[in-house]
């Protein structure tokens, strides 16, 4: 895989349930590496096991080591099982983009709840 940094925009697929109802399986997102989210921005993270997840950048937190992170929540809590209240506070450096629009299939600025 080519460096981030050389590809500031990139597009990603939504799997599963967990971002319903604003996000459904197979939405195109446009993303932006490399920018810090803010509180309600939609989100590219890593878990620590690897898994990289579209979840919702719910507020600011500490992680078990004291560094900076996020609380990521899943916007469908029914069906978002992989957040952080099951995986914990992601780093800083595991999110890894911010979403900026839905390409397709129904194309439009994506909502920030906050």
């Amino acid at each position: 895989m080519s460096d981030r940094r050389s590809r500031p925009h990139g597009v990603v697929v939504v799997r599963g349930r967990s971002m319903l109802p604003g996000l459904r399986e197979g939405d195109r997102l446009l993303v932006r590496y490399g920018v810090p989210p803010a509180a309600g921005d939609v989100v590219v993270a890593r878990f620590r096991d690897g898994t990289v997840v579209v979840k919702r950048a719910a507020e600011r937190r500490r992680t078990a080591s004291d560094g900076p992170g996020w609380w990521l929540l899943s916007d469908n809590a029914d069906e978002g099982v992989a957040d952080s209240r099951a995986r914990g506070v992601v780093p800083d450096a595991d999110v890894l983009a911010v979403a900026r629009w839905r390409l397709w299939p129904r194309p439009g600025r994506l909502r920030r709840l906050v």
